[in-house]
């Protein structure tokens, strides 16, 4: 039996008075399932996974392996917890508060440029999942990147995979990161009243944040990298974006727990491109809809060409990401990145095996 949700305090005390239930989820979530599985001593083996944000569509993966009950069937105790930006996940992982993280694989590149051994083990995502919305009002004056200079933009944190791929669209169309100003907003309800306040003229978001603005019309998509053709248009190629990734050192050794978690994963994804958007939003936890599950359903469909059903690796996709981050940040322009060790197809291999 799946144990209660419960609330843990991650975020700012602020955040958490949000009436929203998509900021609980963004900001301080936490949910554990119950390890009996195999096992059936209600002991698994417990891990805590950081995720970027419970309750965003590209991060679904996640909860929904809870919910199916897969964690459990692995005999796998995994406690998910929740920061509103990735770049906040990859924190916990680094610091050691957690064993896994559930973000986007560019943090695995920059942080190998600081000394620091991380690794994706499950790639969810061949594409980002993400949108460039301007606002409604904005919108005649932002009709392409090339217009982001002197704009307001969003982002969900600074450092976030958000805002790296905020400045690549604007280098690749000419415009200098020093010209336009990155706000850390968040996603869900504080995205959303930046935008109908004007505290941003546009930004980067995932559903349901996308579909919710879309509703009530204080938006309009400008750049949509939620499919694989979109991320090609947009960013060159592939761009594989969230996954599970871990310290390298901490996979090597527990390799078995490692292989459990690919292999929950795994079926998560099977599961996921055999099943319709209504039954996986069925699925998920009801408080996610927000009193709209067609909405929410719609979300979801928007958002599943972004998602591998097997948890490998896409061909060129670090190539992808390396040269995305190269045009921008100094650290990684100047510095060899050996991409082989950035992910590994090991587990998920054997978990279709």
């Amino acid at each position: 039996m799946r144990k209660p949700v419960r609330y843990t305090t991650l975020a700012a005390a602020g955040l958490l008075a949000l009436s929203s239930l998509t900021a609980c989820a963004n900001d301080a979530a936490s949910t554990a399932s119950s390890g009996s599985g195999s096992k059936g001593d209600g002991k698994g083996t417990k891990v805590k996974i950081m995720v970027g944000g419970l309750d965003k569509v590209i991060y679904m993966p996640a909860m929904l392996t809870q919910r199916l009950g897969y964690f459990d069937a692995e005999g796998l105790d995994v406690e998910l917890l929740s920061e509103p930006a990735g770049v906040q996940a990859e924190t916990a992982l680094v610091s050691g508060q957690v064993q896994g993280a559930v973000g986007f694989y560019d943090h695995t590149l920059d942080l190998q440029t600081n000394g620091k051994a991380i690794e994706s083990v499950v790639q969810f995502s061949h594409a980002p999942g993400e949108v460039e919305i301007v606002s409604t009002k904005a919108a005649g004056d932002i009709t392409s990147p090339k217009d982001f200079k002197g704009k307001k933009l969003g982002i969900t944190g600074l450092g976030s995979s958000t805002d790296f791929l905020t400045k690549y669209l604007a280098v690749r169309n000419g415009v200098k990161v020093s010209d336009f100003t990155p706000v850390a907003v968040g996603a869900g309800p504080t995205f959303i009243s930046a935008l109908q306040r004007g505290a941003i003229d546009g930004g980067m978001t995932t559903d349901p944040t996308v579909a919710t603005i879309l509703d009530k019309k204080a938006g309009k998509v400008l750049l949509d990298m939620r499919t694989p053709e979109g991320s090609q248009e947009a960013l060159g190629g592939p761009y594989p974006s969230s996954s599970l990734y871990m310290q390298t050192d901490w996979v090597n050794s527990h390799r078995d727990t490692v292989q459990k978690l690919a292999n929950a994963f795994v079926k998560t994804l099977k599961w996921m491109s055999t099943h319709s958007s209504s039954q996986i939003a069925a699925k998920m936890p009801a408080d996610y809809s927000q009193g709209n599950k067609l909405l929410y359903a719609a979300a979801i469909e928007s958002t599943l060409p972004m998602f591998t059903d097997d948890g490998v690796m896409p061909k060129d996709g670090p190539e992808t990401v390396e040269k995305v981050l190269k045009a921008f940040n100094p650290n990684i322009k100047n510095a060899k990145v050996d991409l082989s060790k950035t992910f590994t197809t090991e587990f998920v291999e054997k978990a279709a095996g």
